[in-house]
């Protein structure tokens, strides 16, 4: 969208400290890679980076003007120079009031798992119907959802945000700016525990989702005793369960179940895929999407990289479940994997981040879930995921580096053998599919 001087000053309170030119409308880019001729420049400031050491850079590349928080930061080359006391927070401002010109309905999702599933599932569901814009990725912070604001097209009917968080009152920030009229929590789980201390915290943070949602909205959530203790909103509330279904049939890329009374069909296999499919059903039909379209957009939904992504290679079948992992979708995961897929089976899990003093506590409890199980290869890389192995009797190897397990992959296991990896992401496990590639 652009935007006339005027507007920028009344929605950001901006001073102009100096100016040659104002007239005409602006595009606003924070990143001088993707500036375009006539852009304004916002460069805003992180733990490690200061956009404003760009800011000759932007005017080298074409900018008409730029934003500063430093009042004695004037290059008069610029046809105007615009102060603010924080660039992020006028990113912000002008983000909502986007939102508020274009005014779509907004569905706000979050959870300790399964938030970029169901906010792509719902995406999928709704554009059936509407003219949807969502959240990329996983652009779920405070930048990522003005980005997400920025490129919303001018006939959007619903906006998908996702939104993340690491510590209480970032999800209030988000909802402060994006005022969603429906809000959905996937679950409430051990996710960024290291952070927050303990769960009734993490709970207390997720339910900030309802802080600033629209009285006359809905909320949605996977029923829990947590959730409605932290709950505080007002409104229409629909909270969920596996329960409610009837008929399940899991098979390997298909999944059926009966839910309301109606029979739906996922591309992917899963009972926590249930729940968020009728998270993603509850929201629909909120948003007066037929069931035929809500079944059209279950089938047509793909999930994303890295997102149970399926590979042949050298006569093995690799699963790619690395976008992330904590301890609740990591036994999701483990349980739809072992439950559906045949033998030969093989498991390569890598290290869950973020889970403070009891993390090694959290790493056991996966391999004494194993134990359970049966004619199960375990391969296990990283520092906390041998603890997995070690807790688990199941027949297993640990690996310091990805290359090792690789190359164990690629010289022991016998053809035809499913494989799944599963980690955090900052385990970039992808790796090892392209090392057995290669080796």
């Amino acid at each position: 969208m652009k935007f006339n001087i005027d507007e920028i000053v009344k929605v950001t309170g901006a001073k102009i400290l100096h100016k040659t030119k104002t007239d005409g409308v602006f595009e606003i880019s924070t990143d001088t890679r993707k500036l375009e001729k006539g852009n304004i420049y916002l460069p805003l400031r992180g733990e490690n980076y200061d956009g404003h050491n760009f800011i000759d850079k932007a005017l080298e590349n074409g900018a008409a003007g730029y934003f500063t928080q430093e009042k004695y930061k004037v290059n008069k080359d610029a046809d105007f120079v615009l102060y603010v006391q924080n660039t992020l927070v006028s990113y912000l401002q002008l983000a909502k009031y986007i939102r508020e010109k274009i005014n779509p309905k907004v569905i706000a999702i979050t959870g300790s798992s399964g938030k970029t599933t169901t906010k792509e599932m719902l995406a999928s569901v709704l554009s059936t119907t509407f003219k949807t814009h969502k959240s990329k990725l996983n652009h779920n912070n405070e930048i990522g959802l003005c980005e997400t604001m920025f490129s919303m097209p001018l006939d959007t009917e619903i906006l998908v945000v996702e939104m993340g968080m690491r510590n209480l009152g970032e999800i209030q920030l988000l909802t402060s700016y994006s005022l969603p009229d429906a809000g959905i929590i996937t679950n409430i789980g051990s996710a960024h525990v290291e952070k927050l201390g303990n769960l009734k915290n993490i709970a207390l943070a997720k339910c900030e989702i309802a802080a600033n949602l629209n009285p006359e909205g809905l909320f949605i959530g996977r029923d829990s005793e947590i959730l409605r203790e932290n709950l505080k909103y007002a409104g229409k509330q629909v909270l969920v369960k596996l329960s409610d279904c009837r008929n399940v049939n899991i098979e390997i890329g298909k999944t059926v179940f009966e839910y309301a009374g109606n029979t739906y069909e996922l591309t992917l296999e899963g009972e926590h895929n249930i729940e968020n499919a009728m998270l993603v059903i509850e929201a629909a039909k909120w948003a007066g999407v037929s069931v035929d379209n809500i079944k059209k957009g279950f089938l047509e939904y793909r999930p994303i990289e890295k997102r149970w992504e399926i590979s042949e290679i050298n006569g093995l079948t690799f699963i790619n479940d690395s976008y992330n992992a904590n301890p609740e979708s990591m036994v999701a995961v483990l349980k739809t994997f072992l439950s559906v897929y045949k033998p030969p089976l093989a498991l390569v899990l890598g290290d869950m981040g973020e889970l403070g003093k009891d993390e090694i506590a959290y790493h056991k409890k996966i391999g004494e879930f194993l134990s359970s199980y049966n004619g199960v290869t375990l391969l296990t890389v990283g520092e906390l995921a041998k603890f997995i192995s070690r807790a688990c009797s199941l027949k297993s190897e640990h690996f310091n580096s990805k290359k090792e397990c690789a190359e164990y992959i690629k010289n022991n296991l016998e053809k035809g053998t499913t494989v799944l990896l599963k980690a955090s992401r900052m385990m970039k496990f992808e790796e090892i599919i392209e090392m057995v590639k290669n080796i």
